[in-house]
């Protein structure tokens, strides 16, 4: 199956919005079947196209030592067949259709997409259907895949210097949160996988009440909510796994950890535990949204300017907070320090920049800037039917409505100069933990090309 770039951007684009858009896309319509599944549609008839996008509310944080990496499998495992879909079959009946697949992992749930001419969304909610629950893999097949993923990881961890960063420091940040485990698994979990482990976690994760379907597209909401209906609807709920609560004991002192790989340049990462949104009322998460956008969120943020342009101790810099998710968050900066230049240079760099935001806050001109930028990032979202999906999906598996997204914007609009000086504040050493890479020259091949990557998602 093509890897497509398209999933790319829609991990990417921004969460929120500022302003309500004017577009020929109708308010989304909701239903829940009586097997507790989730129905959501949205019809937006500017191109006769839909997706469908189907979301298990399972991932990484779900598993538990020794049994890592197990969502992410699969994952990989649902294109297998079933009895009556023979593996490959999927893709091959979708794309006969005209249209297109996937599937992506993240820490917080799975998800399966389709775009495709919307006279054919019946065709993909039969195929998905059948998947939940008729997954059929045989032995062979899933030691087969085991190898394709040990060389996924392989080829995107191991062989790249940011992703290890990031590996590295979720491991060290973290010592009870399962937010410590990468999508991907460990290694040696991905190695003493078995086939029963997998199929067991079939049994209990992917069961209607576990699951959204959102359908963005030229469709009558009744008529996908009728179909979705009659597809998923005769299966019966099930007994969901106990998800324990797992709290981080406290955190006493900064953390610093430093990792050996082949790299061209070394690497400065800095993580901080901070909460991300429960409740729309929380303040704190929204002033570390913008405080984020304001550092690094475009050439013009503070960061880029005054580091990279201006000093010039660094190439190149980024900063990452989610702003909601199931996980323990981080609020991150990334830097790869220029050339004559060492993260501990640029670790006080950092540091004078968040000190000057904690004393002296920020100018309006740089607020309004941040929320044209939302904005834009927004508009070009709203313009997209994948986007808007993801949005819906997001929002619905993470303890969210899609009705929440207004009130959400509303309070990112009111974030002030005070409570972003207060963001900068709270990022103290005692919830940081500092990652450095320290470049090696590899035996018999070149370095690994440096870039700025996030870790996170993996598609299939």
């Amino acid at each position: 199956m093509p890897r497509s770039s398209l999933m790319q951007r829609l991990t990417a684009v921004a969460v929120l919005a500022l302003v309500p858009l004017q577009t020929m896309a109708d308010e989304p319509v909701e239903a829940t079947l009586d097997n507790g599944l989730k129905v959501v549609v949205k019809r937006d008839a500017r191109a006769p196209v839909a997706v469908s996008q189907l979301w298990y509310r399972v991932g990484s944080i779900d598993e538990v030592n020794g049994r890592t990496g197990l969502s992410h499998l699969l994952e990989h495992m649902m294109f297998k067949g079933t009895p009556t879909v023979p593996a490959g079959e999927f893709s091959r009946r979708i794309a006969a259709a005209g249209g297109q697949d996937n599937a992506f992992t993240s820490r917080a749930y799975t998800v399966y997409y389709q775009l495709l001419a919307a006279a054919s969304l019946p065709l993909a909610l039969q195929l998905e259907a059948d998947r939940m629950r008729h997954l059929d893999f045989k032995d062979d097949a899933f030691k087969s895949e085991l190898e394709v993923v040990r060389e996924e990881r392989r080829w995107r961890v191991d062989d790249q210097p940011s992703a290890v960063l990031y590996e590295s420091l979720y491991a060290s940040a973290f010592v009870v949160s399962p937010s410590r485990t990468p999508v991907i698994g460990w290694m040696d979990d991905i190695r003493h996988m078995q086939p029963g482990d997998l199929r067991q976690w079939y049994r209990q994760w992917y069961v209607p009440n576990n699951t959204t379907l959102v359908v963005v597209g030229d469709v009558d909401p009744q008529t996908v909510i009728a179909e979705a209906k009659q597809r998923f609807g005769g299966y019966v709920a099930q007994v969901l796994p106990e998800r324990r609560p797992q709290l981080e004991p406290t955190q006493l002192g900064i953390r610093r950890i430093t990792v050996k790989v082949p790299s061209e340049l070394p690497y400065l990462l800095m993580g901080w535990k901070v909460p991300r949104l429960q409740k729309i009322d929380d303040r704190p998460p929204y002033s570390l949204y913008i405080l984020s956008a304001l550092l690094a969120g475009q050439d013009a943020a503070r960061l880029p300017r005054n580091l990279v342009r201006k000093a010039r101790i660094v190439t190149s810099i980024r900063t990452d907070y989610e702003l909601f998710g199931r996980d323990d968050g981080l609020f991150t900066i990334m830097a790869m320090p220029a050339t004559g230049h060492g993260v501990a240079e640029v670790e006080q760099g950092i540091r004078r920049e968040l000190t000057r935001i904690a004393r002296d806050g920020v100018g309006e001109a740089e607020l309004e800037r941040v929320r044209h930028q939302i904005e834009a990032s927004r508009i070009y979202q709203r313009d997209s039917m994948q986007q808007q999906a993801m949005q819906i999906g997001r929002l619905e598996s993470q303890g969210f409505s899609w009705r929440d997204e207004n009130a959400m914007s509303e309070r990112l609009l009111r974030v002030g100069s005070d409570d972003v000086s207060a963001a900068a504040q709270s990022l103290i050493d005692d919830n940081l933990t500092v990652v450095a890479l320290q470049p090696l020259q590899a035996k018999g091949k070149p370095p690994a090309q440096a870039e700025l990557l996030q870790g996170g998602n993996h598609v299939r």
